[in-house]
């Protein structure tokens, strides 16, 4: 006879769409997820939770509640992401979510909130050319070779945009569609930096099929072009072990060390796999390593019920 701790899902109950930082102000993790189980992906509100360690995590109650504060976008509450910055001697966060199949941005004094809305949507626009999709999935990342911030987002296609130094506007005159060229992209974009090298990261498929999986591409730059590996699917169900749907992750880095995680939500196990389509609103956030080769290929990701044990 054995024992193990199962450390997936790290959150308890229904969440997805997770994104992760790293607060320098409160020297803790804070992860900022879709609010899960509602029919059809009609949740309107958004939480955080922040941990000290990347496995026990502490409910930091309702952050932005759409009915109440953002007047414009009542409805969807989808695939948030955020961003700390120090300004001057203080830190600002900028909190930027799916609203109504539009993307909003809000911002706080806190990681974990309250966050104010600015008032009026990012992107509800779609670029020229793009002829089909959503204006959803927002993914922030600063660059720390230019000191430039950028946007992305998109579903059927990826965007990317520079954001203006008050964070809350972009420079339209930046805007460019990188999608994939492999045919893979759906949504949930995710860019990090890593060695001189940009790693864009993707999922494929519906977020209600069982091979929701992650695939990714590099670039010298953070707006491309895209270098496609042959095989870059580094996420995938592992039926197994009863895990299927894995998809629509962010990736942390941990604070001064070359080590990283990658955050995931898959089907809620193990009843989801007999859901059917209902599956796709009923998901649960996963954390578990993530490797690099020599020449910096992401190395496939092993989904697993253990999950991580705490820094």
């Amino acid at each position: 006879m054995t024992a193990s701790i199962d450390n997936n899902p790290v959150l308890e109950g229904y969440y997805a769409d997770p994104e992760i930082i790293y607060s320098q102000k409160e020297d803790k993790y804070f992860l900022y997820p879709t609010s899960d189980g509602h029919h059809n992906w009609s949740g309107t509100y958004f939480e955080t939770f922040s941990s000290p360690d990347l496995v026990n995590w502490k409910n930091e109650g309702v952050i932005l509640d759409l009915p109440k504060d953002v007047p414009w976008g009542p409805r969807n509450a989808w695939a948030p992401t955020c961003i700390e910055k120090k300004i001057g001697n203080r830190y600002k966060y900028f909190y930027y979510f799916t609203a109504a199949q539009k993307v909003g941005v809000a911002v706080s004094d806190h990681p974990s909130g309250p966050f104010e809305d600015v008032g009026q949507p990012l992107v509800n626009w779609r670029p020229e050319g793009v002829s089909g999709g959503q204006e959803i999935d927002p993914d922030v990342f600063h660059d720390p070779v230019s000191g430039d911030d950028y946007l992305y987002w998109g579903n059927g296609y990826l965007a990317v945009v520079r954001l203006n130094d008050d964070m809350i506007s972009v420079d339209r005159s930046t805007l460019k569609v990188m999608t994939p060229e492999d045919g893979t992209f759906r949504e949930g974009a995710e860019v990090f930096y890593r060695n001189g090298k940009y790693y864009f990261l993707w999922s494929e498929n519906d977020t209600r099929s069982p091979d929701y999986r992650v695939r990714y591409a590099t670039a010298d730059s953070p707006v491309g072009p895209l270098s496609i590996p042959d095989n870059n699917l580094i996420l995938e169900k592992a039926p197994s072990r009863g895990i299927y749907g894995t998809g629509h992750n962010s990736v942390i880095q941990v604070h001064g060390k070359d080590q990283w995680y990658i955050v995931y939500h898959r089907f809620n196990r193990p009843n989801g796999i007999e859901m059917g389509q209902n599956a796709g609103f009923h998901r649960e956030v996963c954390i578990d390593k993530l490797e690099f080769d020599e020449n910096g290929a992401i190395i496939p990701v092993v989904p697993t019920l253990n999950g991580i044990n705490p820094l």
